[in-house]
């Protein structure tokens, strides 16, 4: 349990927390002013500090190399005392646990720094190991050109040691790289330690410049995170460095323990501008909620179309001529690099509204394997009657080809040079001309349950409301969903392309056999939001922004949760649930 930090704000692994000493610090932070080290049991026997709410007091410890053996790590192992001030253990990977500590540092950082695997596994295993709502410390690592990825992997806090110590031996460090003094003719920052000539700049002036480097960088950092855009300077950030590069690339490989701690939902734009864009756990959720939960409900042709620079793309000229072409007798897919395929009904939910990506033309083989493995899946989940390619020579056109060649299937081209020609519309046009038409209400209706099913689960629209006579009021995209007791069941949220449940709603979801999202509460009627404190327990396939039902002795409500599942219940502080409706029972 902690009492003197809480997360306020997450992006995926990274976090905006504050650390709650008399003079609270917005972390991630360099903490070397407020830390207090009651020293090392190696040297002698140490006694317990008063301790002291100005600072975060390090509880005396024994500190292990990287590599030390298991029984060494256990014979020297540490019993620490539950005190009540601000404190942080000091631990390995696999000693880790809850000590009651506020904080945990690593003791043997420095020994897989600069390791691209060590460092994943040792980061994550920590995580896993330690209470979710404390902070976690690496001393002697970080440097303006890696904190970004420290944060990024989950660090919250992080000293100058290693900042400070190269500028004593003569580097001059910035976000992307660092350099000899001795071969520095002007200094590139406009810094309080580097407003002087280069010719007068000192080693002792380089470690006041690496530290203010430092700090400037967690503050460019810490406004990513709160805008929900770490991973897009992250991209760019890990190019300066090849260990980097490789660190960063290890966890697209944990898609484990970055999805369970990435929103399913939010507003903020998508840059895709790199080739590890495709490995966002954004785009390979998309992807696979696309090709496993959603289910095509038209009876009518396919078509495939291109995506457009616009968002969403029924609103970009070209896919206002397409649909003035198709005219409701087809079923509308675009194919997209990163994002793979997006049925017209999940235009807007996220990521698909969201992403802006680099348009030259030129698709990477990456980029083709991935659209093709989308597209080959989502084939194999949906049959069609007739599938249409309105697409432009080139990319486009070889991944149908590819696909069409491996599921055997035919694919009727209808694309002359490019897709809004006007000798293409026609053909498109006449390609349709005894298809019969579907109305706009079953459009809706069609809308309404496959958005239950991505949000909730395989076929979780019609286990939602196979029973349900639906009425539609307002139009597309803010659909409001009422059954034929006039009761309103959901609304579309169309900033997110999500269901957002009433009441009624969340008990014909709690009733229904689609999946339920559900958190246990105490007992009390939650007014505005659900604290951590008072979560019993939370499904663990709960992420974060996912709609959930919260039940507990008093009251039954629904609302977003702003934490994981596991978060949810090991938290002791923290906005667990942003409660929408509340019944008290």
């Amino acid at each position: 349990m902690t009492d003197y930090f809480e997360v306020h704000a997450r992006d995926g692994a990274a976090r905006i927390g504050e650390l709650r000493l008399s003079d609270s610090v917005t972390t991630p932070a360099v903490v070397d002013d407020v830390l207090a080290d009651a020293g090392s049991l190696w040297a002698a026997e140490r006694e317990l500090p008063d301790g002291s709410d100005d600072v975060l007091t390090v509880l005396p410890h024994r500190s292990l190399p990287a590599g030390s053996a298991d029984e060494v790590r256990e014979s020297f192992s540490v019993a620490y005392p539950d005190v009540d001030f601000p404190s942080a253990a000091v631990v390995t990977a696999d000693t880790a646990d809850d000590f009651g500590a506020d904080a945990y540092i690593l003791s043997d950082a420095q020994g897989f720094d600069g390791h691209a695997r060590a460092f994943r596994d040792n980061v994550i295993e920590a995580k896993e190991n330690l209470p979710a709502d404390t902070a976690l410390m690496l001393s002697g690592v970080a440097t303006p050109r890696n904190v970004s990825l420290l944060v990024y992997a989950g660090v919250d806090l992080v000293d100058e040691k290693l900042a400070r110590a190269r500028g004593l031996e003569g580097f001059y460090l910035t976000s992307d790289g660092e350099y000899f003094l001795e071969d520095l003719d002007e200094l590139p920052c406009a810094c309080e330690a580097c407003r002087k000539p280069a010719s007068e700049f000192t080693r002792a002036d380089a470690a006041d410049h690496n530290a203010n480097a430092l700090c400037a960088e967690l503050a460019r950092v810490r406004r990513r995170v709160r805008d929900g855009r770490l991973r897009d300077y992250v991209e760019g950030q890990a190019r300066h460095d090849q260990w980097l590069t490789a660190l960063f690339r290890r966890f697209d490989q944990q898609y484990s323990f970055m999805e369970q701690r990435v929103p399913v939902i939010r507003d903020s734009e998508l840059t895709a501008a790199s080739e590890e864009s495709i490995d966002r756990v954004e785009i390979q959720r998309f992807a696979d909620r696309v090709t496993k939960r959603y289910r095509n409900r038209f009876d009518n042709p396919l078509v495939l179309l291109p995506c457009s620079a616009k968002k969403p793309y029924s609103e970009s000229q070209s896919h206002r001529q397409f649909q003035e072409a198709v005219q409701y007798r087809a079923h509308m897919v675009s194919m997209t690099s990163p994002i793979g395929v997006v049925p017209q009904e999940l235009e807007l939910t996220y990521p698909a509204q969201h992403y802006d990506s680099v348009v030259t033309g030129d698709w990477s083989e990456d980029e083709k394997s991935f659209v093709s493995e989308v597209l080959r899946r989502y084939l194999e989940r949906n049959d069609y009657p007739r599938i249409i390619a309105h697409v432009p020579p080139g990319a486009y056109t070889d991944i149908v080809e590819r696909v069409a060649g491996d599921l055997d299937l035919d694919v009727e081209f209808t694309v002359s040079e490019h897709p809004t020609t006007t000798e293409s519309i026609g053909n498109l046009m006449r390609t349709l001309d005894d298809e019969p038409k579907f109305t706009r209400e079953e459009r809706e209706h069609n809308v309404v349950k496959a958005l239950a099913d991505y949000q909730l689960g395989p076929d979780a629209g019609d286990a939602l409301f196979s029973d349900v006579a639906l009425e539609m009021t307002s139009r597309y995209p803010k659909l409001q969903v009422w059954n034929d007791a006039g009761v309103q069941l959901a609304t579309m949220v169309p900033q997110y392309g999500v269901l957002s449940f009433t009441l009624e709603g969340a008990k014909v979801w709690r009733d229904s056999d689609a999946p339920t999202k559900t958190v246990e509460i105490d007992g009390f009627v939650p007014h505005g939001s659900v604290l951590a404190p008072g979560v019993v327990d939370a499904d663990a396939d709960i992420r974060p922004g996912d709609e959930v039902v919260v039940e507990g002795p008093k009251a039954f409500a629904i609302g977003r949760a702003e934490m994981g599942g596991r978060e949810l219940v090991e938290s002791t502080r923290g906005i667990g649930v942003e409660i929408r409706h509340v019944e008290e029972r």
